[in-house]
């Protein structure tokens, strides 16, 4: 088989058909000359780690990729054992690639944990192959290795987040069956109106969830959402709000969220806000143990007179508060309902 001379080539060049002739008439020395420094290339420029180690685990070769991902550059690598970038407590992971090498065994997408020359840990997948020589003999190893640390960091996020919405989703539908268990109405369709309110008010504070990615949500934020209806325009004066800027987290938020909107309701049928004249004071605080104390007053309304027994609305409230550990008290003075609420925060 004869040689192709450049001139022939370079008079070939652009001819797809005259290209493929080319590449068949080539020699076989020059051809495999040609796919090794291709597949030298490709080795080189890959992103994955591609190496090479003899069977005692000592580094033959180390491409562009191993360099940018452990730090090492090709020539402090090359020599080294491959131990080099194998945390302690892994080293018995490189004994046993060995062994099984040498049986003549792949592994194939091998998870582990590697070390950069900063001494930063990365997750790795691995995929180890024997290396022969011309006679067949095995004489070593190749190594690719993938770095999939934000990979694996992406699954971990996302078992977190099932974990977390699993949790959210059981406290939301716990709160529905207490809200449920503890509604009555002389009817089914005010029963249904009361209940809808309720869970309303659990899906208000949601929203606002939301806007702070689930960290919780601020008491004033909690407050005018629920006295909405009662802080509209010309009605400013109705409720006087004062306290610190103080988070709740989910679960005591929810339980603010359906207090405020049952005191709410109970002051615009029987209290404050059922005339003209009544007005409401609210106020919250910390205490030095960490709780929230929130204190809910009515002036201006209907005469009070103490009921003989808890009604729906208090058993409600304190259905919702006790469970988290916190205290309801209700002062039914004369000019008005005092509400005081101690909830852990």
């Amino acid at each position: 088989m004869q040689h192709l001379g450049l001139g022939v080539l370079l008079a070939i060049k652009g001819e797809p058909g005259l290209q493929r002739e080319a590449l068949v008439n080539e020699p076989a020395l020059d051809r495999a000359e040609r796919l090794a420094n291709l597949l030298a290339s490709i080795v080189e420029s890959s992103d994955d780690v591609i190496v090479s180690k003899n069977l005692d685990g000592i580094i033959t070769s180390w491409n562009k990729g191993a360099e940018r991902i452990f730090g090492y550059s090709a020539a402090e690598a090359i020599g080294q054992p491959i131990t080099l970038v194998i945390p302690e407590d892994r080293q018995s992971e490189e004994r046993e690639i060995l062994t099984r090498i040498r049986r003549g065994e792949r592994l194939d997408h091998f998870e582990t944990v590697r070390r950069r020359r900063d001494g930063s840990s990365i997750v790795v997948s691995l995929t180890v192959s024997p290396v022969k020589d011309a006679h067949g003999n095995i004489i070593g190893a190749s190594k690719i290795a993938r770095d999939i640390t934000e990979h694996k960091r992406a699954q971990e996020q996302i078992r977190i987040l099932a974990r977390e919405a699993e949790h959210r989703s059981k406290n939301i539908l716990a709160n529905v069956q207490a809200i449920i268990n503890l509604s009555q109405s002389d009817t089914s369709e005010r029963l249904k109106e009361v209940i809808s309110g309720r869970i309303q008010a659990m899906a208000n504070v949601h929203s606002l969830f939301v806007e702070t990615r689930w960290i919780g949500a601020e008491v004033s934020a909690i407050a005018k959402q629920e006295l909405a209806p009662y802080l509209q325009e010309g009605q400013d004066k109705r409720i006087v709000m004062e306290g610190l800027q103080i988070v709740l987290e989910p679960t005591a938020a929810q339980a603010i969220a359906v207090v405020l909107h049952e005191l709410a309701t109970n002051a615009a049928k029987y209290g404050a806000l059922s005339n003209a004249k009544g007005w409401i004071g609210l106020d919250w605080s910390r205490a030095e143990d960490g709780q929230l104390m929130l204190r809910w007053t009515e002036l201006g309304g209907p005469r009070v007179n103490a009921p003989e027994r808890k009604g729906f609305g208090s058993r409600l409230i304190e259905g919702t508060i006790t469970p988290l550990g916190g205290k309801v008290h209700f002062d039914w003075r004369a000019e008005g309902l005092v509400c005081e609420i101690a909830v852990p925060t």
